[in-house]
């Protein structure tokens, strides 16, 4: 009994610990990686799961960190009436038309970070911009919960 009693304590110790820990989370921010501009699951890797979780959820090693809560993205389409919304991902991925959840401007503007981070011409980066947004929304909507 004394053993278990302990043993309860000291997992509570080791809780309280890790909560305190959790609510001194720093961001780092770091320079864009660059990622092959048609491959949403990587890019998804790289620049989204840090906030949002490798499932998509919200629940990212970053997000306690965050003011507002990141979106859960596998639940897009079903808080949309069953209709993945591709061009309200698109639009966000881009930083047009921030919705109220990053009102912070605490997600990066990736269209922007995507453009700059492009070598060569103002056509060139649009062109790899854009096959970026696409292929991060694809990847988005294949998370969608069915």
């Amino acid at each position: 009994m004394i053993r278990r009693m302990a043993l309860a304590g000291l997992a509570l110790l080791l809780l309280s610990g890790l909560l305190a820990l959790g609510q001194q989370v720093k961001v780092r921010k770091v320079p864009v990686q660059h990622v092959e501009p048609t491959n949403g699951e990587k890019m998804y890797a790289v620049y989204c799961a840090v906030c949002h979780g490798a499932d998509g959820r919200g629940a990212g090693p970053a997000a306690p960190a965050m003011k507002t809560q990141p979106t859960n993205l596998t639940m897009l389409a079903t808080s949309n009436h069953g209709q993945f919304p591709t061009l309200r991902v698109s639009n966000t991925i881009l930083g047009d038309g921030m919705p109220e959840a990053h009102g912070t401007k605490d997600m990066p503007v990736w269209g922007k970070l995507f453009f700059e981070s492009c070598p060569g011409s103002e056509a060139r980066a649009q062109f790899d911009v854009r096959l970026r947004v696409r292929a991060l929304t694809d990847y988005v909507e294949s998370l969608q919960r069915k």
